[in-house]
């Protein structure tokens, strides 16, 4: 574990995860603390448990939800926090050890380095992953770089990110979307339209079976659903808007030399 970060942090919403959250946890303290987990709403003992290890971790610290609220709305409770502490970027990671712990550190630093950009992970799928997620991901990425007009952010559902949280908070603010499933996608679309520049670094995702762990609340119908209306909101009420503005941006990337991301 490295020294204990003052501005950054990991930050994991974790609902209902399966036994592989506190491998998760774990891993991440090896990487990096302070690691902090928003427990939204779970009912499967794993808020005790995490309670627990956070007793004997000095790098833990394990948030509460009573009720289910979505992604979003912990990921939300927990940069407010740590606003509050004086942190100034995040990094989220899934709770059910789909995300490379193993690259916190590369990531974080990637961050501290330029810390007004928002570092994002371009996933490397292996024979894991369901065939059916990894072609209908395809959708919502193109309609969301369609939507930022190709700034570079690349996938737009992966969630293993560092987040300037002041930017976040400012994206998120007075808005009823964001909340659900629909924030990996409207965050990073948002924080585009607000300026922030994209890192990408290529990162390994791992999906593990029912035997192994593996735990999903992914609903096909409901979730794409909810993606629909989300990009039907942002192209007409978001991206329309902004389209001379987002022109203008793309002109002076183009433009100027390519810097590495």
């Amino acid at each position: 574990m490295t020294d204990r970060s003052t501005t950054h942090l990991v930050l994991i919403p974790s609902y209902n995860p399966g036994p592989k959250v506190y491998e998760t946890v774990l891993a991440a303290l090896e990487q990096w603390s302070p690691v902090w987990v928003v427990v939204d709403g779970s009912s499967d003992g794993s808020a005790e448990r995490l309670s627990a290890m956070s007793a004997r971790e000095p790098g833990l610290r394990v948030l509460i939800l009573a009720k289910n609220r979505g992604k979003g709305a912990a990921v939300l409770h927990g940069i407010r926090a740590a606003s509050a502490q004086g942190y100034t970027h995040v990094l989220t990671m899934d709770s059910d050890g789909q995300h490379p712990a193993d690259r916190i550190v590369e990531f974080m630093q990637a961050s501290q380095a330029r810390p007004a950009a928002m570092v994002l992970g371009e996933p490397i799928f292996d024979s894991s992953a369901p065939s059916l997620r990894v072609k209908g991901r395809k959708i919502s990425n193109w309609l969301a770089n369609l939507e930022t007009l190709w700034a570079g952010i690349g996938d737009s559902l992966f969630g293993f990110r560092v987040y300037p949280i002041a930017e976040l908070l400012r994206a998120m603010r007075w808005r009823l979307g964001m909340r659900g499933f629909d924030f990996d996608v409207e965050a990073v679309v948002r924080l585009s339209w607000r300026g922030v520049e994209p890192i990408k670094i290529p990162a390994p995702v791992r999906y593990f079976r029912p035997d192994q762990g593996g735990v999903s609340h992914f609903n096909y119908w409901r979730d794409n659903a909810l993606l629909a209306w989300m990009h039907a909101r942002l192209l007409l009420w978001g991206f329309l808007l902004r389209l001379p503005l987002l022109a203008a941006r793309r002109a002076r990337r183009q433009q100027r030399p390519r810097r590495a991301t």
